[in-house]
This record gives C-alpha cells, structure tokens and sequence, in this order.
C-alpha cells in the first residue's frame, strides 16, 4: 500500500436566489380515460395561457409528469379515473408568487394543485469554482498541519474526489389550491448555499 495521507475538506457558499420555481399539478376526474386524458389536456393548455399572459416564456413551462390512474369506490369497484399533468414553471421574477398562482387559479380554479414552490441560482459555476477553492485549501491545511506531526514532507498528490450538495433555503409545499391569493402576497427568497467537498490523497515525499 503507498504511503501517504488523506484529507477531507469542504466549503460552501452563498448567494442571494434569483430564480423561482413552481411545481403546479392539474387534475381531472372522469367516468372514462379518454374523458379524463382530453379535459385535463384542455386545462392544462388553459393554465399555460394564463401564465404566458403574466409574462412567462413558453420555454419556462414544462410538462415534468403525465400521471392516468383509476379511482375506487368502497367495493373496489372502478368509480372513475383521475388524470393529471404536473408543470415545472421558472421565472426570474421573485415577487410574482401569488399573482402567478391566481392566474392559474383563474385558469382551471379548484383542478389546479401547487406541488411545490423553491427558490434557487440559475448559474451555480461561479458559486462551484469558489467553494471548490476553499474546500482544497481547508483539505491542505490539514495535510500541512498532520504532515509536521507525522515529522513527513507531503508530496504530489495522487487521487481528488469531489462531492458537490446544493442547499435550497426557502422550499415551500402544499398539496391543493382551493382559494386565489393576494396579488402582494410575500415570500422571502433568501440566499441559497451551495457545498462541495473534496478528498484529497497526498503522497509523502
């Protein structure tokens, strides 16, 4: 086995957000599939319409699930089938919460469902190459500090593995929407921290 010392070291930096992202969910109950499949797509082209009115680009509304699944009365009886198409909606618009969602609302009312509301960095690069930074020089620090201890000389180094977690701040979840919300709703997007940590394998010299 080669000789020599290995160290962990991590760094994390911060951000303010500048993206938000809405997880909406429509839904619709019919006595058949086909009934279901077609009214759902109808309301889901209706939210879209109503969130590019707001400003949104088509590019920034997504399909991310298409979901059809029967419903059961309490006999195990088929009863009906649900469809639902879940949409992932980006904006760079960090105060346009609520009146997003009351379009939406508007669009399809109770049939709309808010998944998931996240605030995040549309470009991590910058915030990867600093923490990367501090992480190598946290790790080097230690191989420094462990190698005059041991009384040895650190050499090159032999193997880097890197582990990179993004720490989103504000996330917000809810399962339906039943009433519109004020216009002026607040939301805080905080900063958003992004952590990477290296392993570092030196060999003595």
């Amino acid at each position: 086995m080669d000789s020599g010392i290995t160290v962990a070291g991590s760094g994390q930096v911060s951000a303010p957000a500048d993206v938000l992202r809405l997880s909406l969910s429509v839904g619709h109950d019919a006595a058949d599939v086909a009934t279901a499949v077609a009214e759902v797509a109808e309301r889901t082209d209706a939210v879209r319409a109503a969130l590019r009115e707001q400003g949104v680009e088509a590019a920034d509304i997504q399909t991310s699930a298409v979901n059809v699944y029967p419903q059961y009365a309490d006999s195990m009886r088929v009863a009906g089938y649900r469809a639902s198409h879940s949409l992932t909606v980006t904006t760079k618009d960090l105060t346009g919460f609520g009146r997003l969602l009351n379009a939406a609302v508007g669009a399809v009312g109770n049939d709309l469902g808010l998944e998931q509301l996240q605030f995040d960095i549309a470009d991590k690069l910058p915030l990867l190459e600093r923490a990367r930074e501090l992480a190598f020089a946290q790790a080097r620090q230690k191989a420094d500090q462990l190698a005059a201890l041991a009384g040895q000389s650190l050499g090159s180094i032999a193997a880097v593995n890197e582990s990179f977690g993004h720490i989103p701040i504000r996330e917000l979840a809810a399962k339906s929407v039943s009433l519109g919300f004020d216009s002026g709703i607040g939301v805080t997007p905080g900063d958003q921290t992004v952590e990477l940590s290296l392993e570092v394998r030196w060999s003595w010299a």
